[in-house]
Parts: structure tokens; sequence; C-alpha cells
């Protein structure tokens, strides 16, 4: 078992981390989680998919809906085509599993037609809402079930950068989305990742209220970790976490298609209401 307070400092960037007097594999699991995006060709152990799909339907799920569902790429050239949609992202092309969860309001019209019955509170905002969250919970429980096989593993935003296109490469019906992909495989040794240090506590932990200007401490700090570890990682960021973050939200077009995601939405038969 990895020492939970070298997992704790990695994932805060700090030496200064209090342990838990409790600890287990499922949380080593957990803390061990790093975004892969170098991936070995090597297939998958035959079931590996079914396991991940129960673990994901292990998660909760509002009322019992179900309102999500999940897409499983093998094929080539259908992840070539997906790789292309979402800023041509080479570990799409690489994993030998790339899933997509999907928001699925379609299921649920299909079995109140089946019985003669309305549907209409499929049209609000509600819902979608609601199948974003039941895709969102359990695409990471299939996410730690994965990485507790020895398995990587990163979610692939930009699938929301062209969701009619992706929905057409999918085959989706009216009332799909695909709200994000995942690539799975083996991570390639040669390209090693490390640990993202997160915000420390301070700024995302609140106490019976929400106090935001006493997180100004807690995010500068957070910079000069984050501005260590892209040296560190020799990644290509200039400046630090605060300047990154801002760049991606300054303007529509920094959302990289998604400023139209309301327009997209309802090209895909979801009336948000």
């Amino acid at each position: 078992m990895t020492n939970p307070t070298d997992l704790l400092s990695q994932r805060y960037g700090t030496g200064a981390v209090d342990t838990y007097n409790r600890w287990n594999d499922s949380l080593t699991t957990l803390l061990s989680h790093r975004s892969i995006r170098a991936y070995l060709p090597d297939p998958l152990p035959p079931g590996t998919l079914e396991i991940l799909v129960a673990a994901a339907q292990s998660a909760a799920t509002s009322s019992n809906l179900q309102t999500w569902s999940l897409v499983a790429v093998e094929d080539p050239e259908r992840k070539e085509k997906l790789s292309e949609l979402a800023s041509n992202q080479a570990h799409i092309r690489q994993c030998p599993l790339f899933l997509v969860w999907l928001a699925d309001l379609a299921r649920l019209a299909l079995a109140a037609e089946s019985r003669g019955l309305p549907h209409e509170g499929l049209d609000y905002l509600e819902m979608f809402l609601m199948a974003t969250i039941d895709a969102a919970l359990a695409a990471q429980n299939a996410t730690v079930a994965a990485e507790s096989l020895g398995l990587g593993t990163v979610y692939i935003g930009a699938m929301r950068n062209k969701p009619e296109e992706v929905a057409k490469v999918l085959n989706l019906p009216p009332q799909v989305f695909g709200v994000f992909g995942l690539c799975v495989g083996y991570a390639d040794p040669a390209k090693e990742a490390a640990i993202k240090p997160r915000l420390s506590q301070s700024a995302i932990l609140h106490r019976e209220t929400y106090q935001l200007a006493e997180q100004s401490e807690a995010i500068a700090h957070y910079d000069e970790v984050m501005k260590a570890f892209y040296a560190e990682q020799q990644m290509n960021i200039t400046g630090d976490w605060s300047e990154h973050s801002a760049k991606r939200v300054a303007f529509a077009q920094s959302l990289s298609g998604r400023d139209r995601l309301s327009e997209a939405l309802k090209n895909l038969g979801f009336q948000l209401r």
C-alpha cells in the first residue's frame, strides 16, 4: 500500500498534510488518480468492459430513473473520427477502449410511449441536469474501478466541442447527448504521469456557510504550488493557476465551441424549458 502521507502530500503539493487514522485500499486508489494521456496498445482482458459497466451501474441514480447510457468504442476508425472532433487528442486513438458517457432521456420517452403515457417532464432543464449528473456519477464509479484494476484513464470534455457531429458518429437518437469521453487502457510507463496537486481544503471546504473572500490566501498558495508543478513536469503553461484558469474562461471563444452548447442541445432534441 502506498504511504498515505506521500499520497496526501502529492495531492496537495505540500509536505505538511495531516494523515488520517483510518486508511484502506479504496482510499489509495482514489488519491492515486492521475490523468493518463499515453497508452500502450495492449488489449484489455476479457470481461473488463462489463465489470466497469457493473461498477458504473452501482452508482446512485436519481429516483432510479437511470438517465444515462454508454457507448463503448474500440473500432480504430471510429476512434479516429472522435479524436478529430475532440481537438485531435492522440490518446483517444491510442487507448484500446474509449467510452462515451451519455445523458439519455430517450429511453424514458420510449418507456412512457410504450404505455401510452405522456412525458412532458422530459422537456425541462431539470431532467437534462439529472441525466448529466447521473452520467457523471456512473463514469466516476467506472473510473475508480478501472484504476483499481491497474488501468489508466483520462476524461475527454472535448466531446462537447461538436456535439451534433459526435451524435452522428455514434448514431445517437434525439434526447441523447455525449457529456464526455473516457480513455481506458494501460499507461505507457515511458511517459509517467504525476499526481496533479489540487487546491487546499481551506479553499474548497466550507463549514456551515460559504465564504468567498477567505479563499484568497489559499488561491495565492496554490498558484505557487502549480507554478512549481508546471516547471517540474516541463508543461508548456505560462504563469500560474489563476492566470491559466482565467484564460480558459476569458471569452466565448475560450470555450472551444461550447459557447453554442444550448443551441446544440436543442438541435439534439432537448427542449430545456
